[in-house]
């Protein structure tokens, strides 16, 4: 079943929070280091497009989108989706990009409206084998 309207808005405030304050913690780190306000930003947004990089992919984006997470301001925003949308997986309720759908389908029933998405590839269709020297009967 889907997460309701709460469980999900907490849990995506908690992913985005995992996803930005370590890197805020290790910018003020740095700044108080070495006394420089752009090595701030500069580990800050690093530490957030890292993070949204590796998430991307499970959220329908492409991983070189995600480093876009890097850009000040934009980053803690793209955080801020891909937390929702984590939040509801393994359900989604946005539609794949176009090189996903070979591993999505679309729900029915009590989950309409949903897709659910499986991480591992296809099996590879095999082709039926028949003896080769069997002897036939009628």
């Amino acid at each position: 079943m889907p997460r309701g309207l709460i469980l999900r808005s907490v849990l995506a405030a908690v992913l985005f929070a995992v996803a930005v304050v370590p890197g805020w913690t290790l910018g003020d780190m740095a700044e108080g280091r070495t006394g420089e306000p752009l090595l701030d930003w500069a580990v800050t947004c690093g530490w957030s497009g890292a993070v949204v990089a590796a998430v991307a992919p499970w959220c329908s984006y492409r991983a070189r989108d995600g480093w876009l997470g890097a850009v000040p301001i934009y980053g803690w925003y793209l955080a801020g989706l891909l937390s929702w949308r984590l939040a509801s997986l393994p359900l989604r309720d946005w539609e794949p990009r176009p090189d996903e759908l070979w591993r999505a389908r679309w729900l029915s029933g009590e989950l309409v409206g949903y897709w659910r998405s499986d991480r591992r590839p296809p099996r590879p269709v095999t082709a039926v084998r028949r003896p080769a020297d069997a002897r036939r009967t009628r």
